[in-house]
């Protein structure tokens, strides 16, 4: 049966060629490294807000309030200006990931990594030379707009030029460099906590993975989606012959691209018209609450706000600094299981099971703290439940890195047909950030008033999250993206949508 709007053919399910060559690999990697912007944001901001320098500059009360010797553990950090200076990234990036989608669509996915990486640059040198609050606020807002415009290209970019097979080992590279950029802003905090200037040197080493990122784009060529969706004809088959090897066939391949792109740009009506049909509505579904469940996972918050976390509710500035740091590097080692088995074992066990693993530590983190600490929070917590915190907080990590880390960036990414493939990511990332910038602003409060029941708020949904994949996500591994509509036909409940085993050819 055919579909408007799509040409596919269904031999197109295990994809043309869809070798590993040194050419994608090498592509791949310069493309993840976008994530290294993103993860370095992540993993700066909670140690600068600890260090005792910035906190005299910009935030005194919040030392005078941590002097108190009758302050509630959970509530030294309860402050909305400081929580703003966290925030207002996520702000920026979900305006500018909604713009992005325009973007990647006019310039191409690899034009709007380089312009995120720019705006990212300047925003991190602001940051540095920052002498007020106007100035912190000015520089996260860039630093927003520069990780909107990165997170909303380089995921499809992966998608795109990564072999069918292979596409989730080679997507999940951008949560890698992520969780890269998280370690070494958390080295980085580490190190420079007893310099007076130290972060002055936290936020402006975050020009670095933007130049990284930035030089590496303007050395790969962009999609042969995106280059045939803008007419460069020649220039896709370049691209095609690149990625998939001087000796291979790219024709075919060239061929349906260019069909599939006839076929869209006959639509009449605008991508954003379009992903609000009927007939998408299982993707649009799945745009919201893909990027939701990251979130509410609690995962950023408790990623932001670690240092902040071991400082008040466990241990010393320098100890929750370097508890910052295993952390990340937990992360960063799950990820790579995520890589290994993401294409073998499918994302949907990697979502229950890490959903599970989340789930059950965060429990175990609450029942550890109202222990340790009290129902107000107000006793002494001891070394060996400060310990146990650490440990939890680490497997939680781990469930994350091989689970939703990954797979949040994943599945929106190769779910969409090429119409509507820019918008449906910019639906995506917006989400994300709304949600972030939402939670973000509101988990120090909640922490003060919910005490040790913050981490069951999150259990909760972990628990909703987990359902939600059982009942409703389809498996998506080694689906060619042109074939990506055919599994909501299959599906017991989106099925009613698009019609039972409905087979997509070309027109």
């Amino acid at each position: 049966m055919a579909i408007e709007g799509f040409a596919v053919d269904a031999s197109s399910a295990n994809g043309f060629n869809g070798k590993i060559t040194l050419s994608v690999v090498i592509t791949c990697i310069v493309a993840a490294s976008s994530g290294l912007i993103f993860g370095y944001d992540l993993g700066i901001t909670g140690g600068v807000t600890t260090m005792k320098p910035f906190l005299e500059k910009f935030f005194p009360a919040i030392l005078i309030k941590a002097a108190s010797a009758k302050t509630n553990m959970y509530c030294v950090y309860d402050d909305q200006l400081l929580t703003l200076f966290t925030s207002s990234l996520f702000l920026a990036g979900l305006v500018s990931s909604l713009l992005a989608s325009h973007i990647t669509t006019a310039l191409g996915r690899r034009n709007t990594m380089i312009f995120g990486g720019c705006i990212f640059f300047a925003g991190g040198a602001i940051n540095a030379a920052a002498v007020n609050i106007g100035m912190l606020i000015l520089g996260r807002i860039l630093l927003g707009i520069g990780v909107g415009f990165t997170n909303q290209a380089t995921p499809v970019y992966l998608s795109e030029i990564a072999p069918p097979k292979w596409r989730g080992a080679f997507n999940t590279g951008f949560q890698l460099f992520n969780n890269i950029g998280v370690v070494a802003a958390n080295c980085v905090n580490y190190g420079t906590a007893r310099l007076p200037w130290g972060w002055r040197v936290s936020l402006g080493l975050a020009m670095v993975p933007a130049t990284i990122m930035t030089m590496g784009a303007l050395l790969i060529p962009d999609t042969p989606s995106s280059l045939v969706e803008r007419n460069h004809i020649d220039q896709a088959r370049n691209a095609l012959r690149k990625v998939r090897g001087p000796t291979a066939d790219v024709e075919p391949e060239l061929q349906q691209l260019i069909e599939s792109s006839q076929v869209s740009k006959a639509m009449e009506r605008e991508s954003f018209a379009v992903i609000f049909e009927h007939r998408y509505r299982p993707q649009l579904v799945m745009a919201f609450a893909i990027p939701l469940s990251q979130q509410l996972s609690g995962i950023n918050t408790v990623a932001f706000y670690a240092p902040n976390l071991f400082q008040s509710v466990v241990i010393g500035n320098n100890s929750a600094l370097l508890s910052a740091v295993i952390l990340g590097l937990v992360n960063l080692a799950s990820t790579l299981v995520s890589t290994a088995v993401v294409d073998r074992f499918g994302r949907r066990l990697l979502f229950i099971v890490g959903g599970i693993q989340m789930l059950l530590c965060m429990i175990s983190v609450a029942v550890v703290l109202a222990v340790g600490s009290g129902v107000h929070g107000t006793d002494q917590i001891s070394k060996g439940n400060s310990i146990a915190v650490l440990v939890l907080l680490c497997f939680y990590a781990a469930g994350f890195a091989w689970s939703l880390g990954p797979l949040c960036w994943l599945i929106p990414s190769e779910i969409f047909p090429m119409k509507i493939r820019s918008t449906g990511q910019s639906i995506a990332i917006a989400v994300q950030f709304l949600t972030t910038f939402v939670l973000s602003q509101t988990f120090l409060t909640m922490l003060c008033h919910f005490k040790f029941g913050a981490f069951l708020f999150y259990a909760g949904w972990l628990v909703l999250i987990t359902i939600f994949v059982i009942l409703f996500l389809p498996e998506t591994r080694g689906i060619s993206l042109d074939s990506m509509y055919a599994i909501w036909g299959k599906h017991w409940y989106w099925r009613r949508f698009v019609g039972e085993g409905q087979v997509i050819q070309p027109r």
